[in-house]
């Protein structure tokens, strides 16, 4: 699961785009990733519903709103008592490990790029093999911690530093557990943006030159477009070189014979607005596609559904109970989202979501700072979004993919507007969730920046462990 990978950033994706070649030119050829999804059940509607890393790396690690788990913003850390996605695999038998990025604590905040750590024990939700880091944006000899608080760098870049790691626990586990399940979790920071060298110079050797890189129809031209050019080829740098790590860690299953045996999932947390609509390049947290469409394929280990391609609406909190569905893994009853796994998989009478819902919490990342806080749905046919300060958009995905047309602003539209902004009430009101300024928030968390309140009022102590008793296996 890499960081910040829009979905139509990916050939795969941007080429179902009308006339993708003038209207989202993509310079780049992925062909791991091509091959995974020649292999693979592809989705077109997974979507981020919190685009910003941890409320959504919470959703999926816990199966539950960010509006129950409390983390709305970044950096701040996850309640012991949560039952993690590794809980329910651990619990029925699988080995599980975690590489890489994980940002559900504090780590070193607010000091960044430097070693960080994740405590051992419930800060990790379960994950028993451990070679991760809270959040940092160092890729070349980058840092992480295993069993204490002392760091461990990779070595080179970090999409190929970090498998050494994966093949130390494919080693360990094949020599030591061959027979029992496992669960590996692997999650490179790029492409999210870094104040360093983003990427090894010989991924840019097939891009073109700053100026000769084509912008998307929906970037538009009041932008400082040199800026946005550079910024577009360092993300299309860092995506070739995960393509590159999808293609190593493919080749390394393969070659333990573990390719006919193993459920391989590829996805990221959030999208990046690529200076669309006038946005910065690195900016999220906006309810437009290019924020929080984000790719999603499956390869099942018999083949099965190979080179399949759904529309099957699909939030973070889906993630959880779906992949315990296609693994037969009981799911916690603490687990708020569904399992769509019937429906990925094509079955007529499987569940279906009309619509999900879209939220954003904070002007900044990691503060309760006012500004940009909003809700909305996504469908399969549209989104809409009502902003704190009454401004609403309205897009239709499938006449206007770019987003160029906000339909809020015309009345013929005033019907399906009131019918989107009703579901967008009903699914709030799920969640016991209000639009408001981002500062009533700041009570959510102690002075260690523990969740301790949550929408449905204070929580007991943040230490306190988990009800096994909820868990499903």
């Amino acid at each position: 699961m890499p960081d910040q990978l829009r979905a139509r950033s990916l050939p795969l994706y941007q080429r179902r785009l009308p006339d993708a070649d003038n209207t989202y030119p993509l310079p780049i050829e992925t062909p791991h990733l091509e091959l995974l999804a020649s292999q693979s059940l592809v989705l077109d509607d997974v979507v981020s519903t919190c685009p910003v890393c941890t409320p959504y790396r919470a959703m999926l690690q816990t199966g539950r709103h960010p509006q129950t788990t409390g983390h709305i913003i970044n950096s701040t850390r996850t309640r012991w008592s949560e039952i993690g996605l590794a809980d329910a695999f651990g619990r029925s038998g699988y080995r599980t490990g975690y590489v890489g990025k994980w940002h559900l604590h504090t780590g070193a905040w607010p000091a960044n790029n430097v070693p960080d750590w994740v405590p051992e024990g419930r800060d990790r939700l379960g994950w028993q093999s451990w070679r991760g880091y809270n959040q940092h944006m160092v890729y070349f000899d980058g840092y992480v911690n295993g069993d204490d608080w002392n760091a461990d760098r990779w070595s080179g870049y970090e999409t190929r530093g970090l498998q050494a790691y994966t093949r130390a626990f494919l080693d360990e586990h094949q020599a030591s557990h061959a027979d029992d399940p496992f669960f590996l979790f692997l999650s490179p920071q790029p492409p999210h943006d870094s104040p360093f060298t983003m990427a090894p110079e010989e991924a840019y050797a097939g891009l073109p030159e700053i100026e000769a890189v084509s912008l998307p129809a929906n970037v538009p031209e009041g932008v400082d477009r040199t800026r946005v050019k550079k910024a577009y080829r360092d993300y299309m740098a860092m995506i070739l070189m995960v393509d590159e790590m999808v293609g190593s860690v493919l080749s390394d299953l393969e070659r333990r014979g573990l390719t006919d045996d193993t459920l391989v999932v590829f996805t990221s947390d959030h999208g990046t607005m690529g200076g669309s609509h006038g946005r910065g390049f690195w900016e999220k947290k906006q309810p437009q596609e290019e924020s929080i469409q984000v790719p999603f394929m499956v390869r099942f280990p018999d083949g099965r559904h190979g080179g399949e391609r759904r529309s099957v609406l699909t939030s973070p909190v889906d993630l959880f109970p779906s992949l315990c569905g296609l693994c037969g893994v009981g799911v916690p009853r603490t687990v708020e989202g569904h399992d769509l796994s019937g429906a990925w998989c094509g079955a007529s009478d499987a569940l279906q979501q009309e619509g999900v819902l879209l939220m954003n919490f904070s002007e900044a990342f990691d503060h309760y700072r006012n500004g940009n806080e909003w809700r909305g749905v996504r469908t399969r046919d549209h989104c809409y979004a009502r902003y704190l300060d009454g401004r609403e958009v309205l897009y239709g995905l499938r006449d206007d993919p770019l987003q160029m047309e906000n339909l809020a602003e015309y009345r013929r539209h005033a019907d399906l507007k009131s019918s989107l902004a009703a579901m967008m009430g009903s699914l709030m009101a799920e969640r016991g969730d209000e639009l408001q300024p981002c500062v009533n928030y700041r009570d959510w968390v102690d002075t260690q920046r523990r969740v301790v309140r949550n929408a449905y009022g204070p929580l007991p102590d943040p230490e306190q462990l988990p009800d096994w008793s909820l868990c499903g296996a």
